[in-house]
């Protein structure tokens, strides 16, 4: 359903740190981030909140370096998260949803599905439960690809988790960008026979949204793809305070 008449105009990336995270064979540069559209209306739209700082690290890793969490990002453009107007929950894995209960005046938007599997008391998301949980916050539940307003969809890509969507932003003078989240973490990955990394919950549906996503690239000429924590590849991408438009 669309909102509005409203148009994407900028795309923020916010660089909240980067980890070291042990991988086979190798060590990965995980980015950790999340990203911030403004609107032709001049309305703020968040996309994931980051790690909070109580979430227990993954065994091995490293904690993040060289990086500031979401409301110091925000801070830095001159915002507070009450001007953020809607939180676009990709899914609520702890790098992912850390920061949801700062912000109680936005509308959060979630999959249905994830929604419900995460209340049912999933171990997965239990342990930040109390951020993106907190009885202030409001969600509007969405079932599928959904068109926010024109110019951003939702797109629905589970098999990282059940229910995950991804993001398609156009912009004006860029065109077309892909911000792919965890449905596709790493430009390597993003291979229609790829295969599932032991964070992922479904090979199978996996795959099929990776497929997906490229038929999305293809079909709508997207300009440029971001990979949700590929180290490397952000390194090379313009990021907050500057901006995409």
């Amino acid at each position: 359903m669309t909102m509005s008449s409203e148009t994407p105009q900028r795309l923020y990336l916010l660089q909240l740190g980067i980890s070291t995270v042990p991988g086979v064979g190798r060590t990965l540069e995980m980015v950790l981030g999340c990203y911030l559209v403004e609107t032709s209306d001049g309305r703020h739209i968040l996309i994931d909140s980051g790690l909070p700082a109580d979430a227990p690290l993954p065994p091995g890793a490293v904690p993040s370096a060289q990086g500031k969490n979401v409301i110091e990002q925000l801070g830095d453009l001159g915002l507070r998260p009450d001007d953020i107007d809607i939180l676009i929950c990709t899914h609520f894995d702890p790098d992912h949803a850390g920061y949801h209960d700062a912000f109680t005046k936005a509308e959060l938007i979630v999959q249905r599905e994830h929604y419900e599997l995460a209340r049912s008391g999933h171990p997965r998301f239990a342990t930040i439960r109390a951020h993106w949980d907190h009885p202030a916050l409001r969600y509007r539940l969405i079932d599928g690809d959904t068109e926010l307003l024109p110019g951003l969809t939702l797109l629905e890509t589970s098999g990282h988790t059940p229910g995950h969507q991804s993001v398609l932003v156009r912009l004006p003078q860029t065109g077309a960008v892909l911000l792919a989240i965890d449905a596709v973490a790493m430009q390597r990955l993003f291979t229609p026979d790829r295969q599932a990394w032991p964070f992922d919950d479904n090979e199978e549906q996996l795959r099929a949204s990776t497929r997906k996503l490229l038929d999305v690239v293809e079909r709508e000429h997207v300009a440029l793809v971001v990979f949700g924590h590929d180290g490397q590849q952000w390194q090379t991408l313009r990021r907050a305070p500057d901006y995409y438009e």
